[in-house]
C-alpha cells in the first residue's frame, strides 16, 4: 500500500476527481481517497512511477505534498 498527501481537495467532487485520476494509472488498484486527512491510499499491482502519480494528480488540479 502506498499513501500520498494531496493538497487542494475541498469537497467530494475533489475526491472523485483524484480517485478517477489514480484509477486511470496502470498498476494502481484499490484507491481510497480521504478528504479529511487530505490523502490517497492505493495498492500497486505492479511498480508505479511516482512521477506519473504526481503528474496525474496535478493534471486533475491538485498537488502532491
Amino acid at each position: 500500500m502506498a499513501t500520498i498527501k494531496i493538497k487542494g481537495m475541498t469537497c467530494n467532487h475533489c475526491v472523485m476527481a483524484v480517485n478517477k485520476a489514480l484509477n486511470e494509472i496502470e498498476g494502481i488498484k484499490d484507491v481510497k481517497v480521504d478528504l479529511q486527512k487530505g490523502e490517497a491510499i492505493f495498492e500497486e499491482a505492479k511498480p508505479v512511477d511516482m512521477n506519473i502519480v504526481r503528474e496525474r494528480i496535478k493534471k486533475a488540479g491538485y498537488e502532491v505534498v
